[in-house]
């Protein structure tokens, strides 16, 4: 069996101006990075600001496991089986973090015959976004600490410095460090901390920002600090936002690339949903819907974290309202869930997929109460059997879901036809979207809301330290409550215990900790044991990952 990478390598490729030509894009409205890749100019998006929209489809899934969903492979299959069928389809992704490419997760450009090409730049440095966000983010820590050199003229104070710095690579050692030691002239030792890039408010406001001078506004907006006194200090403050917005101004174009058979796809932006908005950028999503008759994106993670970030807080921001959402399901995803390990899942275990199939019903049931049409997509392996399909099918019915097979990994395309007409009858149903919760809510009451209504959390107990977090955030501004809420939670379970599989039950979440993304526009607030930096395995992939004396690469999935 053919590896991803060598499947990519085997793809015949168009050159970025032929699949930007068909896009309608003028060859000066296009700004390429070689012969496969381009960003898509200013110009040009505003040049189709006034065409109709397509209907906008979202692809999400259950709780990931070790087992793997397919979530991105099947958003490409999608976008090639539209095709298929003679639809007019643009795939709108995220762009992959170097954290999990070289971690344990592996990229996410799709798999076997249905990927984003190419494959090997989109995994790694890709056109250079990512690294111009670690950029801006951490100029901004340079400047702070500079600012407190310098003579501290706004009387910061070093022990409430809220804004971290970034590296876009899992690296454990860096979540707590101490700056500033040395001489006198190497700065004023103090606290700091490491996310990893995908995670910050950086990344979240070029990908909420409508545009440059919306993008350098966010900016502006970071709270960074606070006095002595107490009173807060932002970006703008240290007259930090328009360095950033120029280390910015070319990340924030939409990327075009192309799917191993040829149709257009829009990379930009790349949040992970358990520790961030897990979405990608607006303005790639808006300009997709601009292109085509379906635009098909993504949320990260389950349904619970990027599928309900993508509805409470991208559709709320930029007027988005879905006509369909796709779910995808594996027969194996649900046999772990239903108890069986890893090792044991090739083999056939019908009560176990009905036992785990009480995850596939939660997120069936949770994304009815946004009011969009579902279809579910068993991502197919050869190893499923008849009677193992059979129960999915029933879960899907007893839900009042569409359930359609996906064989896209294996046949591209042709293998995903079934589910792309199934999607298409589900647009044409009426879609009655909304937010599962009002902006006027306190900041508690979203909470509670999205923990009780979404994960099936009997209750939300909140640490000291972040009730008080909450009161400060409204002292600063009342119109911060109105803020949507960005939950941080493990990805593998509805609860915040990863080892809590399926549906829990008579679960409460703990909130330890609240944050405000002044920038971004929404509230953080850390459950359980979550970070923001993770860290690599015992044997991360970059292990076996080389590079030969001509470039080419070896153990990249």
């Amino acid at each position: 069996m053919l590896t991803d990478i060598e499947i990519a390598r085997g793809a015949s490729m168009r050159p970025i101006t032929e699949i930007a030509e068909r896009l309608g894009i003028l060859p000066e409205e296009l700004e390429p990075y070689g012969r496969y890749k381009a960003k898509i100019g200013d110009e040009f998006i505003q040049r189709t600001a006034d065409k109709p929209n397509g209907k906008l489809i979202l692809v999400t899934a259950i709780n990931p496991t070790p087992a793997g969903e397919g979530k991105t492979t099947t958003s490409v299959g999608l976008g090639m089986a539209m095709e298929k069928i003679g639809k007019n389809a643009v795939i709108a992704l995220r762009e992959p973090s170097l954290g999990p490419v070289f971690g344990i997760k592996g990229g996410a450009a799709g798999g076997g015959y249905a990927q984003v090409l190419p494959m090997e730049d989109i995994n790694l440095h890709f056109t250079g976004d990512f690294h111009a966000i670690t950029a801006a983010n951490n100029l901004l820590c340079a400047m702070i600490d500079n600012h407190i050199q310098q003579g501290n003229a706004l009387n910061i104070d070093q022990r409430r410095i809220v804004f971290g710095r970034v590296t876009d690579t899992n690296d454990r050692a860096l979540r707590n460090v101490v700056v500033g030691l040395g001489k006198p002239a190497d700065g004023v030792p103090r606290e700091d901390h490491f996310m990893i890039t995908v995670a910050s408010e950086v990344m979240a406001i070029l990908c909420l920002a409508d545009d440059l001078a919306d993008l350098k506004r966010r900016l502006g907006s970071i709270l960074v600090a606070y006095t002595r006194e107490g009173a807060p200090v932002y970006a703008r403050d240290l007259q930090a936002d328009g360095a950033m917005a120029v280390l910015l101004k070319d990340a924030i174009k939409p990327n075009l690339v192309q799917t191993i058979e040829n149709t257009p796809a829009i990379i930009h932006g790349g949040p992970f949903a358990n520790i961030a908005h897990g979405c990608n950028s607006v303005r790639a999503t808006k300009l997709a819907l601009k292109l085509a008759d379906y635009a098909i994106t993504e949320a990260g993670f389950g349904a619970d974290l990027g599928a309900e970030k993508f509805f409470d807080i991208k559709c709320r921001m930029a007027g988005l309202a879905p006509s369909a959402v796709v779910l995808v399901a594996t027969v194996r995803a649900l046999k772990y869930n239903g108890g069986i390990p890893k090792e044991a899942l090739a083999g056939e275990n019908v009560e176990a997929v009905k036992r785990g199939g009480v995850n596939l019903e939660a997120h069936i049931e949770n994304l009815k109460k946004f009011g969009v049409p579902v279809v579910v997509a068993v991502n197919r392996f050869h190893t499923d059997t008849d009677e193992e399909l059979d129960a999915v099918r029933q879960i899907c019915d007893r839900c009042g879901a569409r359930c359609a097979m996906s064989e896209v990994f294996a046949k591209g395309g042709a293998g995903g036809t079934e589910l792309a007409q199934a999607v298409v009858e589900a647009c044409e149903e009426p879609s009655d979207f909304a937010p599962i919760y009002g902006d006027d809510l306190t900041i508690q009451e979203k909470i509670e809301k999205i923990a009780t209504t979404i994960y099936g959390a009997r209750s939300v107990q909140f640490d000291a330290a972040a009730l008080k977090s909450i009161e400060q955030i409204i002292r600063l501004d009342p119109a911060y409550g109105k803020f949507p809420v960005c939950m941080a939670k493990t990805q593998y379970s509805l609860s915040d215990d990863p080892a809590k599989l399926g549906r829990p039950q008579d679960f409460d979440i703990t909130v330890r900790e609240v944050r405000l993304s002044a920038g971004a526009g929404f509230i953080v607030a850390l459950t359980g044991a979550i970070m923001t930096m993770p860290g690599l395995p015992k044997v991360p992939a970059a292990c076996k990952m080389d590079v030969d004396d001509k470039g080419n690469i070896t153990g990249l999935f």
